[in-house]
C-alpha cells in the first residue's frame, strides 16, 4: 500500500481524534492536512503508519488547542463546539465510547481539561490506545500519562452527561418537540422539557443570539413558541438530523442556506438542554450560510405586522 492509500485509510480515525481534542471541524481538518504534509515529507517509512499518524495529529492538535484556549476565553457569549453531523470513523467494538465522546455535552466537559489531559483521555478512553503509544504521542512518560488519565477521569466522571439510552426513544421525543415547535404549541413544548431545561445559543458576536442562557420549562417553551412560528412564516424550514450523535435539526432560509442548528440532550423522556449554534463561522463546513441578521430583521417586521 502506498503512502496516499495508507493515509486515506486512516483519515477518518485521524479526524475523529483531532475533533475530540479540538471541538472544531475546521481546526480538526487542518490538523489532519498538516499531518499528511509531515507524513509525505518524511524520508523514512514508520513501522506502524497508524501509530505515527495518530501521534502526529495528536501533537498538532495539542499545539492548536493551546492557542485556541486563549481565543475561547475572549469569545463573545457562550462557546459551543462546531456541530458534527456525521462522525467519519466507526468501530463497532468502541461504538458506545465513540458516541458518548462526540456529544456536545461531552466536548464541553473536555474543555475543563488541560490539553495534555484531554489528549490522553481521548486516546485511551475513546480509542483504546496503549500507554506506550500515548506516551509517544504526547511526549511524556507512561507513568506521567497514567497520572494525567487519573486526573482527566476524575474531572470527566464528576460531570459526565447522561443521555436517553434508546435511540428510537430519542428520535420520537425529538419528533414531538419539532412538531410542537413549528405549531407554536407552548403547552406541548413545556410537556417535553425538563423543569430546569436550558436553552443556550452561540452566535460568537457574529449573529443574533441570546444575551444569556434561558432556564426553565415555561421560559424556554414561551420563547421558542414565539420565535419559530414567525420564522416559518418567512419560509424558514428545518430538516431533522443527528447533531454530534444526539437528536437535532438544521434550519435553512428560503434559499436553502443554513441559518443555524439545534442540538437536544434528552434523558428520562424529557429534553434537558437545547443548544443553538448560530455563529456562521461554525456552520460554513455544512454548506452556504444564511445572513442571520437579515433573517432576524425580517422576523421582527413579521412580528410587527401580526
Amino acid at each position: 500500500m502506498g503512502k496516499v492509500e495508507e493515509f486515506e485509510e486512516l483519515r477518518p480515525l485521524l479526524f475523529s481524534i483531532a475533533y475530540r481534542i479540538l471541538g472544531s471541524v475546521g481546526e480538526a481538518e487542518d490538523a489532519v492536512q498538516e499531518t499528511w504534509l509531515r507524513y509525505d515529507a518524511s524520508r523514512t517509512r514508520p513501522m506502524s503508519a497508524k501509530a505515527f499518524l495518530s501521534a502526529t495529529v495528536t501533537r498538532i492538535a495539542i499545539d492548536v488547542l493551546r492557542s485556541a484556549r486563549v481565543r475561547r476565553e475572549e469569545y463573545v457569549g457562550p462557546w459551543l463546539p462546531e456541530p458534527l453531523l456525521d462522525d467519519p470513523y466507526q468501530d463497532p467494538a468502541r461504538a458506545a465510547e465513540l458516541a458518548d465522546s462526540v456529544s456536545m455535552a461531552a466536548l464541553l466537559l473536555l474543555e475543563r481539561l488541560s490539553p495534555l489531559e484531554r489528549s490522553v483521555f481521548v486516546l485511551r478512553e475513546v480509542f483504546a490506545f496503549g500507554f506506550d503509544e500515548i506516551a509517544a504521542a504526547v511526549g511524556r512518560s507512561e507513568a506521567a500519562c497514567r497520572q494525567l488519565l487519573v486526573r482527566a477521569r476524575r474531572h470527566m466522571h464528576e460531570g459526565r452527561p447522561r443521555f436517553e439510552a434508546d435511540r428510537q426513544d430519542r428520535q420520537e421525543l425529538a419528533r414531538r418537540f419539532f412538531e410542537a415547535l413549528t405549531q407554536g404549541d407552548v403547552d406541548g413544548l413545556q410537556s417535553l422539557l425538563s423543569a430546569d431545561v436550558q436553552l443556550v445559543g452561540d452566535g460568537g458576536g457574529k449573529a443574533p443570539q441570546l444575551a444569556r442562557a434561558v432556564v426553565g420549562a415555561e421560559n424556554v417553551a414561551r420563547l421558542l413558541a414565539t420565535v419559530y412560528p414567525l420564522m416559518a412564516r418567512i419560509d424558514i424550514t428545518f430538516e431533522a438530523h443527528e447533531v454530534n450523535g444526539q437528536p437535532g435539526a438544521l434550519f435553512r432560509d428560503r434559499d436553502g442556506k443554513i441559518l443555524h442548528i439545534l442540538a437536544l440532550d434528552t434523558l428520562d423522556g424529557q429534553i434537558q438542554t437545547i443548544r443553538a449554534v448560530i455563529n456562521p463561522d461554525k456552520l460554513s463546513h455544512l454548506g452556504p450560510v444564511a445572513d442571520a441578521w437579515a433573517v432576524d430583521r425580517e422576523v421582527k417586521r413579521t412580528r410587527r405586522t401580526q
